[in-house]
């Protein structure tokens, strides 16, 4: 009789909310938000964007904090309109 093991995914590609279950890259800021690499950056410089924060030299995000700037900039869009 042959076993047949269920494909487990990948823990590092769950989904959870929508974003990757992992911290994220600017390179991955990037894509989600459909803006140049160079916004990204800017974003950080400037303070505007969703918060990173530094592994050594890399910049990372954490996912959670990712959904809580959206949800804070849809609120705000809301309160404007």
């Amino acid at each position: 009789m042959s076993r047949t093991r269920s494909a487990q995914p990948d823990p590092r590609a769950t989904l959870h909310s929508g974003l990757p279950d992992r911290y994220l890259t600017p390179d991955d800021i990037a894509e989600i938000f459909g803006v140049p690499l160079e916004t990204v950056y800017q974003w950080r410089k400037r303070r505007t964007g969703p918060p990173g924060f530094r592994i050594g030299k890399h910049v990372r995000y954490d996912p959670a904090e990712v959904q809580t700037y959206v949800r804070q900039c849809k609120s705000a869009d809301r309160a404007a309109a």
